[in-house]
């Protein structure tokens, strides 16, 4: 099989680590070679550099498009977990993929139900005043506008795994179930 580059975006807290490593999983169990890059995770090591304004939101969003494209190219499937907020940054990570496919999945969520899970306690900081440029806060999210796959962050994860796997098949990146 290709690889392939799944970009799941979405607002702090939406879910987007969990439905990667949950579609990495299921994968893996299938023997397929995969990559989950979390923006979190990647911030600790090749991006702790990087702050969280605009320009270094940019390179943390082409970086993580170079790994996910040295992955594709070894035939595995890179599943990126950034919230990566701007469209432009989005679209060249798309560019940098290219030809390789490249599934944009957007993890729709409302600030509400962000901060109504809130794992890292980003949306109470930002709340209180003690941290500021918290994305769909105080900071701007760009939605994509026409995303291979828009799934409601409302809804179990379960259902999207499953719908990320059906784009993948469809595509001829993986063998269906």
């Amino acid at each position: 099989m290709s690889g392939a580059v799944v970009w799941i975006t979405g607002l702090p807290a939406a879910g987007k680590t969990t439905l990667a490593e949950a579609v990495a999983a299921v994968l893996r169990t299938r023997g397929q070679a995969v990559l989950v890059l979390d923006g979190d995770r990647l911030r600790s090591g090749l991006s702790r550099d990087l702050g969280f304004a605009h320009p270094a939101r940019a390179e943390q969003v082409r970086r993580t498009a170079e790994v996910a494209r040295i992955a594709a190219e070894q035939g595995l499937i890179a599943i990126a977990a950034l919230i990566s907020p701007m469209r432009a940054d989005r679209a060249a990570a798309r560019a940098i993929v290219a030809p390789l496919p490249f599934i944009e999945v957007h993890l729709d969520a409302d600030a509400a139900l962000c901060r109504s899970r809130d794992p890292k306690g980003l949306w109470a900081e930002a709340l209180a005043g003690t941290r500021s440029g918290l994305t769909g806060h105080d900071a701007p999210y760009e939605a994509p506008e026409v995303p291979e796959l828009r799934l409601s962050a409302a809804e179990p994860v379960a259902g999207h795994g499953n719908a990320v796997l059906a784009a993948l098949a469809k595509r001829s990146l993986i063998t269906p179930a």
